[in-house]
């Protein structure tokens, strides 16, 4: 079984941080971005991809998927079943994240669920019936906006952040209509297994060339289709504190609360839900103290906030669809 680093360096943890942000950035993008030698980057990269502290991934952006219904579930569980449950939660494909929350007796989880059928199977026989869960609650994710997903523990400068990373700013108007082809299907699924894996390796999935392979790739990023992930543990990087924040806004400044709060360094993802909290947070800050500096200066004097419910990770079980050793 491959071993993840408890510890990185401060050289590993910038190349980390780079690939966080450019999850496919080529190596020589890399060193020049950070001021390496390609042969330095190349020699520690390899070794952090070999031991499973890096995975790269891809996932699906369910807004371009009009099939999958997203869905963010806050399970209540008996705190000595908590971990079979979490786990049990984690082999299922259709989950994307699942974490271990608060006093150790909530799960609050992510699914992309293919259909109303699979929705309604979740809700109304597979949560029911598993003993261990004794209530949750259901919140449809109506917009993911992606501007949270630049964090990178403040390890790059503005300037390297803007070199490498693509313009994540929503659009004003609706992206044009996708229907995914079967050579999208096999990218997709080949991605999402290795989100470094080579154009010629994706075209042999794929059943086609290497430059097609690479064009359709950066059209499915380009459209906001897929979006390339690296996993890795973010305490590694300096994020010792993780919460999430279920923020009730009043609906007309729900666009621009979701904006100021998604742009702050700490955010690491955004979406507006239904329920009475309407905005979902995920924030990845050094220390409780950040943590608290945070809720005070940036959401506080949010005028729109008419209530915040904070929760810290206990722990992690999986992250972007990837199960955690």
């Amino acid at each position: 079984m491959r071993i993840m680093r408890h510890v990185l360096d401060e050289t590993d943890r910038r190349i980390a941080a780079t690939l966080v942000a450019s999850p496919r950035a080529s190596w020589r993008e890399v060193a020049r971005c950070l001021g390496l030698s390609e042969r330095t980057v190349v020699r520690r990269v390899a070794l952090l991809y070999a031991d499973g502290t890096l995975r790269a991934t891809a996932v699906r952006n369910p807004a371009r998927f009009p099939h999958l219904i997203p869905v963010a579930l806050r399970i209540r569980c008996r705190p000595n079943k908590i971990r079979q449950v979490a786990q049990a939660l984690a082999r299922r494909t259709d989950t994307v994240w699942v974490d271990i929350l608060g006093g150790g007796d909530e799960i609050s989880t992510i699914f992309f669920l293919e259909g109303p059928e699979a929705r309604n199977n979740l809700l109304l026989r597979d949560l029911p019936a598993t003993d261990a869960v004794g209530s949750w609650t259901a919140h449809t994710l109506l917009r993911v906006f992606p501007t949270a997903f630049r964090w990178t523990a403040g390890l790059l400068s503005p300037t390297e952040l803007a070199e490498l990373a693509p313009d994540l700013t929503p659009p004003t108007t609706p992206a044009p209509s996708y229907t995914q082809t079967d050579v999208d299907s096999a990218l997709i699924a080949a991605l999402c297994e290795d989100g470094r894996a080579t154009y010629t390796d994706l075209a042999r999935r794929a059943g086609t060339t290497a430059l097609t392979a690479r064009r359709r790739l950066e059209a499915l990023v380009d459209g906001q289709v897929l979006r390339l992930a690296t996993e890795l543990d973010l305490a590694l990087l300096g994020a010792q504190t993780e919460a999430l924040l279920w923020i009730a806004v009043q609906p007309g400044a729900l666009q621009e609360t979701a904006h100021t709060v998604s742009t702050h360094p700490h955010v690491r993802f955004c979406a507006a839900t239904t329920g009475p909290a309407n905005l979902v947070v995920a924030v990845a800050a050094a220390d409780l103290d950040a943590l608290y500096t945070f809720l005070t200066d940036t959401v506080g004097p949010l005028s729109a906030v008419t209530a915040i419910d904070t929760t810290p990770l206990l722990a992690t079980v999986k992250r972007t669809g990837l199960i955690r050793h």
